[in-house]
């Protein structure tokens, strides 16, 4: 009977290991602005203008449900996303959010943008780092469109295309 009973413990734990599910996926990307690192921060934390720096927005809406504060981004696509606010602290001058729904390939998206000052007082570092998985949370097979490279293809988009925006608006706001 025992040896019944490792043998069932042991198929399950060796069954377990191939059902994982898809694995954390993280983006970090750093730029250098010539910038005040309050200048800087002006532009990041007005949540509501987000369209001001990341060119893949033409639009941006905010509003307040209950406690939350929401916005709904319009893609260039044609796409939405709606995000909300998870908190924003002055003195460290770290926004963060999280993507509820939309036309993003990804899930469970936890993002925070940090200023951070230069070796001069007129340069900034500004870093935007996000977490989130692919949308397909299932083992394989994987639908495409749906997996992992496309998740990090989609994110490292908008890191890439707004951060020089970013700093290009903090330089010659």
């Amino acid at each position: 009977m025992k040896k019944i009973i490792i043998s069932i413990f042991l198929l399950f734990v060796s069954m377990n290991v191939f059902a994982h599910g898809p694995s954390p996926q993280k983006v970090e990307k750093t730029i250098k602005i010539n910038a005040s690192p309050d200048k800087v921060w002006a532009i990041i934390k007005d949540f509501g203008s987000f369209q001001k720096w990341q060119p893949l927005v033409t639009d941006s809406k905010l509003e307040k449900k209950g406690e939350d504060t929401l916005r709904t981004l319009t893609l260039k696509s044609g796409g939405k996303v709606v995000e909300r606010l998870k908190g924003i602290d002055e003195e460290a001058m770290k926004l963060k959010y999280e993507i509820l729904e939309g036309a993003v390939p990804v899930a469970d998206y936890n993002s925070f943008i940090v200023v951070a000052k230069g070796p001069s007082p007129n340069e900034s570092s500004v870093t935007w780092v996000g977490r989130f998985y692919r949308v397909y949370k299932l083992n394989p097979p994987i639908p495409a469109g749906q997996d992992d490279e496309t998740a990090l293809k989609a994110v490292n988009e908008m890191y890439d295309v707004a951060l020089p925006a970013l700093k290009k608006l903090a330089e010659t706001k």
